[in-house]
């Protein structure tokens, strides 16, 4: 029986032959992440419902990182950490990653790839919306609340209905004035917000494949924005190299039949697309960014999951060298790790961390930071009134901050440009 990539994971991890969408299945878990947000709750129904016995199914294959509500003197944040702590340390735990230790890794969803979590072939489930941000490695990651993570917790299980798939083939070479987050942004624009619920998202195509490993998990990042269960993209020689020296553990590499069934499928040619915009107050409210060029802005944010990696910076980089931002720009490293290779690697002969702090960003520590609002302290958290330019991934009213504030997702490139000039600005003026 032909099936999608999706498909053949989830038939393996059900240990079937083959399964059909709709087919409600358990699924057997081989990595559950959580982190200080939703770890707390999740800890607390785990106790309670399995009572005094209870017992973490598998502790090497329970990750969990603070990354969201950390750097800051909020009294609730510092308590959800002081409870993983604790939990941790009880329960010995050796993937946790305390902040404030050498063993801190920054945002979850980077983390998880850079400590070889991400193995294709395998499910990985977690306590966050943008767990689907593993796909990229041709694995089966998504999103759960707390109670259905306490019940993988406890016994390694999660029952799941198989999703429909849906298919996104980009065709044709990526101009440099493009980037991940511009076709994920396209896309938004054309299936809208609901337009993939609780459906498997497949990117694939000539483009895609040329994509790194930081861009496909751009991708893949922003499927749960058009309402995908997970976003997913078949593992190649791409990301076996990525994965060397990361993991020990097996993986299988998986592709859709040729003759696999979808719900539907959509095509682009990436030479004919140019550079988007999502404007407020959602992801799908797509314009070029040709239409809304000269909209004045009062800060601009180039960091988070989706837009914190290497790749964007060394984006960023292209933009700034050698010119100064003229409206406050924060830049926010994804990871511990990316933070270390912003003072290693070079763009044009000059460091990337000298680049960025030249042109007048300001550079803050490894976390999910004003992506997520967070509390009053937190570093690049918008006010009233402001109008935001982000490579974060949702721009709901309040999601970085004050719920007056307007905020629109673009590119690092994008970003990068209208921090120039204090106004959105096509990259391409300064590519040229």
């Amino acid at each position: 029986m032909p099936m999608t990539i999706t498909e053949k994971i989830l038939a393996k991890a059900a240990r079937k032959k083959s399964v059909t969408p709709g087919e409600n299945i358990w699924l057997n878990v081989d990595t559950l992440m959580t982190h200080d947000v939703c770890g707390p709750p999740t800890i607390q129904i785990w106790k309670d419902e399995f009572g005094e016995k209870a017992r973490i199914w598998d502790k090497n294959k329970l990750v969990i990182f603070p990354d969201h509500y950390i750097y800051t003197s909020d009294k609730h944040a510092i308590r959800n950490v002081d409870i993983l702590r604790k939990f941790a340390s009880d329960y010995n735990l050796p993937n946790y990653y305390d902040v404030g230790t050498a063993r801190y890794k920054g945002v979850c969803h980077i983390a998880l790839a850079e400590e070889g979590f991400n193995r294709p072939g395998t499910v990985l489930i977690g306590t966050d919306s943008h767990t689907c941000t593993a796909g990229a490695f041709g694995l089966f990651a998504t999103g759960v609340g707390n109670t259905d993570a306490a019940f993988v917790l406890g016994t390694g299980k999660i029952w799941e209905k198989v999703p429909e798939s849906m298919q996104f083939i980009f065709d044709g070479n990526m101009p440099d004035y493009l980037t991940a987050k511009d076709l994920i942004l396209h896309v938004l624009g054309e299936i809208t917000t609901d337009g993939a619920t609780y459906r498997a998202m497949e990117f694939s195509g000539q483009a895609i494949q040329s994509l790194n490993v930081d861009e496909r998990m751009t991708l893949t990042n922003m499927a749960v924005e058009a309402g995908g269960m997970n976003g997913i993209i078949a593992a190649d020689a791409v990301i076996e190299d990525y994965l060397k020296g990361k993991t020990q553990q097996p993986y299988e590499i998986l592709q859709s039949d040729p003759d696999a069934r979808y719900h539907s499928k959509y095509r682009f040619d990436v030479e004919k697309l140019e550079p988007v915009v999502a404007k407020p107050h959602s992801p799908d409210n797509r314009d070029t960014v040709r239409k809304v060029q000269g909209t004045p802005l009062t800060r601009a944010y180039i960091g988070s999951c989706t837009g914190g990696k290497l790749t964007d910076f060394i984006h960023a980089a292209k933009i700034l060298k050698g010119r100064r931002v003229v409206i406050p720009t924060f830049v926010v490293p994804a990871s511990t790790s990316i933070a270390r290779k912003l003072k290693s690697e070079t763009y044009e002969g000059q460091r990337l961390i000298d680049i960025l702090t030249d042109s007048g960003c300001v550079l803050a520590p490894s976390s999910c930071a004003a992506c997520l609002g967070g509390p009053a302290d937190t570093i690049g958290r918008s006010i009233d009134n402001d109008v935001v330019i982000s490579t974060t991934n949702r721009n709901f009213p309040g999601r970085m901050g004050s719920k007056n504030a307007g905020i629109f997702l673009a590119s690092p490139l994008t970003v990068a440009a209208s921090a120039l000039k204090g106004a959105i600005t096509d990259p391409r003026e300064f590519l040229q």
